[in-house]
């Protein structure tokens, strides 16, 4: 709203400063400022009214180090998430950009869902909270809207290079300066099923070659397979985030890291300089995507000030759902989910973890019996960050392990843009 208040100061009057606002870079840092504010300030107060009305979480007995300490600690902190998410992103994006509704939407979707998990079972006294299949009905919903407005609606477009241009950033000029050189794009945007895929030359894929051996002119078809796709990403990467999300600060910092990444990665799609350099495809509108994220990021952050260990506040269901809702379809958006595993990579081995715990347990069981399964698990416990627990790790030390290798994971991420 900011944006087109100073928009109009600016044209109107030329107040001075709010050209200001014009720049992605400068609205980012300010949804940043503002997310960890919001967090920092009001997440206290939320605490607060969290524990004056006993909004405490009901911690099952695992046998783990300090889980006794964590009963009655407030939960139901992913408000204090959502609220630093969405009113920085009101004030300092553009609210009329499809990617920026498409994101609001799916974070208060999610942490509607998340909210009515955590109501039931703090309110209603249900430790099993909102029934499996009610969570995966609202995640596939979210993931029809979000496939649908991406395949359907007019701005959700790229722009085609139609010239080569030097991979250096600029010339070289008499002078001896270097100057930026300018790519050159289609006027004219194109609808297009294509994504990014990572270490191949040609980096980009087609959904609509997975039908295009059916007729002549079955390429239009092709979000037959999208939009099964964007249903599974949702599921599978909120469901990863909902699972990491079970030693202090884990989910959140771990999240932030990722945002980071999906930061960068937003910016320099929306930007032709950049787009060109990498020789990624250039998303007209993406950048605004970077405003979002940089409050997401602050949103992390300033959250993880109170649920770094000892937690004073659980996210629950409501943040977990919310957070890992935002980086699927925010992924998507920039067309780069086919790097999800990668970036995610805590997320996918937390969600694998408990697969195969699941799988082998089962064997063992129709194997050897129960007795003989129940004494010779894969894991110790999963998801795996509580099998660590059970070998004797400090939950603090597990968690900073793990955001390293979020980190390298992320680094990792960047570089497949020019590994192929």
């Amino acid at each position: 709203m900011l944006y087109y208040l100073f928009q109009y100061l600016d044209k109107t009057f030329d107040f001075p400063g709010a050209g200001v606002f014009q720049y992605i870079s400068f609205r980012a840092a300010m949804a940043l400022i503002f997310s960890l504010l919001i967090s920092l300030v009001f997440g206290k107060r939320i605490i607060d009214f969290i524990r004056k009305k006993q909004i405490g979480e009901t911690v099952r007995e695992l046998g783990l180090d300090g889980q006794k300490q964590k009963s009655g600690t407030p939960t139901m902190g992913g408000l204090i998430i959502i609220a630093a998410i969405i009113i920085p992103t009101l004030l300092f994006a553009k609210i009329i950009n499809v990617y920026i509704v498409l994101m609001l939407i799916t974070t208060i979707w999610l942490g509607g869902i998340g909210f009515l998990d955590d109501y039931i079972k703090v309110f209603k006294k249900n430790k099993e909270g909102l029934k499996g299949k009610f969570k995966v009905i609202g995640q596939i919903g979210i993931g029809l809207i979000v496939g649908s407005v991406l395949y359907f609606h007019p701005d959700v477009v790229i722009k085609d290079r139609i010239e080569s241009t030097s991979r250096d950033l600029g010339t070289i000029s008499i002078s001896g300066e270097k100057k930026l050189s300018s790519p050159k794009y289609a006027e004219v945007p194109v609808k297009t099923l294509r994504t990014t895929i990572p270490f191949f030359k040609d980096n980009e894929l087609d959904y609509g070659k997975f039908v295009s051996w059916i007729c002549d002119d079955c390429m239009k078809y092709g979000w037959i397979i999208f939009i099964p796709m964007v249903i599974l990403i949702v599921t599978a990467v909120s469901n990863g985030a909902n699972i990491t999300d079970g030693i202090d600060g884990l989910a959140a910092g771990t999240s932030a890291i990722i945002g980071v990444v999906l930061g960068i990665l937003a910016y320099v799609s929306g930007n032709t300089v950049f787009a060109d350099y990498l020789n990624i495809m250039y998303i007209p509108n993406s950048g605004e995507l970077v405003v979002f994220i940089a409050a997401f990021v602050g949103a992390c952050i300033g959250f993880l000030w109170y649920n770094a260990f000892p937690a004073q506040v659980f996210m629950g269901d409501t943040g977990s759902l919310a957070i890992g809702g935002i980086i699927a379809v925010y992924a998507i958006a920039i067309r780069k989910e086919l790097l999800i595993p990668i970036l995610c990579g805590v997320f996918l081995v937390e969600n694998v973890s408990v697969i195969l715990q699941v799988v082998y347990f089962k064997y063992q069981k129709k194997r050897k019996g129960l007795e003989f399964a129940q004494a010779n698990r894969l894991f110790k416990m999963a998801p795996l960050h509580h099998h660590y627990q059970k070998v004797g790790f400090h939950e603090s030390k597990i968690v900073m392990r793990f955001f390293i290798i979020g980190i390298a994971l992320g680094v990792l991420t960047f570089v497949t843009l020019k590994l192929r």
